[in-house]
């Protein structure tokens, strides 16, 4: 009996010695922090890579502690283009338009916030009217009164932003392929996840990069078309749009898009310079019908052009017949200067 106590003590020392078993919900919880700090690991690195193989084309202005980044070219009367959600001034210069209003107008075209090269200061929303506030702050900078202003898709909003707070500024209007009207969207809901505090830097700087990239040849099929991506598109870096700083600002955008929406709706009759409404009539993206016609039908004196066969992406597949589109307007706001 004595020779088996002290067999059963070192039993009891023996498994108090054994290292003791993870409990699985917390051994699956380090391996996905482990994977997630990876993955935001790996994507600040092939961020700052794409910045590096993409350097500012253009200059910086400091406009109200807000760095933003701009590419002016061209001589003549002002020409301002504002790129949609997603994209940056890589969209215009792949596109050609900015070479071909370059041979009649100084053109100016912004990196808007969080965009390219541009700052998107946590501080602010925002919202068209914001962005309106803080590109017309910068065209103050570069000395321009006056302006014709193009802006495409969520680009189109922040232009009659402008228009509406600064009639005096913006001389006439191109509208492509907007947004103006509110309807029930779910796909902008699901886009603007990547928004949300906390949870959103977290998808944004983890998964999301690499969910982007597997869809990247999806969108672009939707949003081209039913036209082909052109070959000039590849002058726009893909990684570039899929820095997790640019995607989080494209889903800011996109859940600000409807409310952004409900906001306009009711003052598009206040603009009274010339406007000219330009849209593809196959847009995948936005019904034209009830965006871009509608809109047609509360502004009397301007004018819509549909575009046959072409989706969303009309700068880049219908690059002529938006600078015709900029003529109009053009030749539109230099009658009523000479009526003046």
């Amino acid at each position: 009996m004595h020779s088996t106590l002290p067999t059963k003590r070192l039993r009891r020392a023996a498994a108090h010695l054994r290292p003791r078993e993870t409990p699985p919900l917390i051994f699956a919880s380090a391996i996905a922090t482990a994977t997630l700090v990876a993955a935001a690991l790996i994507n600040r690195q092939l961020a700052k890579a794409a910045e590096r193989d993409n350097p500012p084309a253009g200059r910086f202005l400091d406009v109200n502690g807000v760095r933003l980044h701009y590419v002016e070219k061209g001589s003549g009367a002002p020409l301002v283009l504002l790129h949609g959600n997603g994209s940056m001034i890589q969209d215009f210069q792949a596109s050609g338009l900015i070479d071909l209003a370059a041979k009649d107008h100084r053109v100016i075209v912004f990196d808007r916030p969080g965009f390219g090269h541009s700052d998107r200061p946590r501080r602010v929303i925002w919202t068209p009217d914001a962005q309106a506030e803080l590109i017309t702050a910068a065209l103050a900078q570069l000395g321009v009164s006056k302006a014709i202003v193009l802006g495409h898709s969520w680009g189109a909003s922040v232009a009659i932003a402008m228009a509406l707070k600064h009639p005096t500024l913006v001389e006439g209007l191109v509208l492509a392929s907007g947004y103006y009207y509110p309807s029930a969207r779910l796909d902008a809901v699901a886009m603007g996840a990547p928004a949300l505090p906390i949870v959103g830097d977290v998808l944004s700087h983890t998964i999301l990069p690499f969910l982007s990239r597997l869809t990247w040849p999806l969108v672009l099929r939707k949003i081209f078309g039913p036209n082909p991506v052109p070959e000039k598109f590849e002058g726009f870096s893909k990684e570039m749009a899929l820095r997790p700083s640019q995607l989080r600002a494209s889903a800011a955008e996109s859940a600000l898009m409807v409310p952004d929406a409900f906001a306009l709706d009711g003052q598009y009759r206040a603009l009274k310079m010339p406007v000219v409404i330009i849209a593809g009539e196959e847009d995948r993206l936005v019904d034209i019908d009830s965006q871009s016609a509608r809109l047609h039908a509360d502004i009397s004196h301007s004018r819509f052009h549909r575009l046959a066969g072409h989706g969303h992406m009309i700068q880049q597949t219908a690059t002529d017949e938006v600078m015709s589109a900029i003529k109009e307007v053009a030749g539109a706001t230099t009658h009523l200067a000479a009526a003046e």
